[in-house]
């Protein structure tokens, strides 16, 4: 096999490969749905155990509880989160124990993101409104429990 062929079939892959990137990150583009996630008083450094929030999933509201999702910061009384859902097919996939996802904590101009999958593949990118706010996961995950 000489050079130019070799050359020919590595930009063959190499198109291949970015295509589909291309084709992944366009049907992940369009969030199934917005979540908004309020806490009350932080302990120092640590965190508290959240509290609730409200997923908005094909036009309709959906209270949920959240628990194992903790922030990291000194004296926070308030904290407010708004994400986007991924992956959302089923109102039933959206409850369930969430770790981090392969993306992790991202942080641009000051505003973290962090990126959390469940077992049924839903993620959610959560960011806090206020600056500086870190989340972390409890041992076991962050669990989220829709409310009735």
């Amino acid at each position: 096999m000489n050079n130019i062929s070799r050359i020919l079939i590595v930009c063959f892959v190499a198109t291949a490969c970015l295509i589909t990137v291309n084709i992944s990150f366009a049907a992940e583009a369009q969030p199934s749905g917005t979540i908004t996630i309020e806490s009350h008083s932080v302990a120092l450094g640590f965190g508290v155990n959240w509290g609730h929030g409200t997923l908005k999933y094909k036009g309709k509201e959906y209270k949920f509880k959240v628990n194992g999702l903790s922030v990291v910061d000194l004296g926070v009384s308030n904290v407010s989160a708004t994400g986007e859902v991924y992956h959302l097919r089923h109102l039933s996939d959206f409850a369930g124990t969430y770790n981090a996802a392969s993306a992790g904590i991202a942080v641009a101009a000051g505003v973290g993101a962090s990126y959390l999958e469940n077992q049924y593949d839903v993620v959610l990118k959560i960011t806090s409104k206020k600056q500086g706010v870190q989340f972390t996961l409890a041992a076991e995950g962050a669990k989220i429990k829709l409310v009735e």
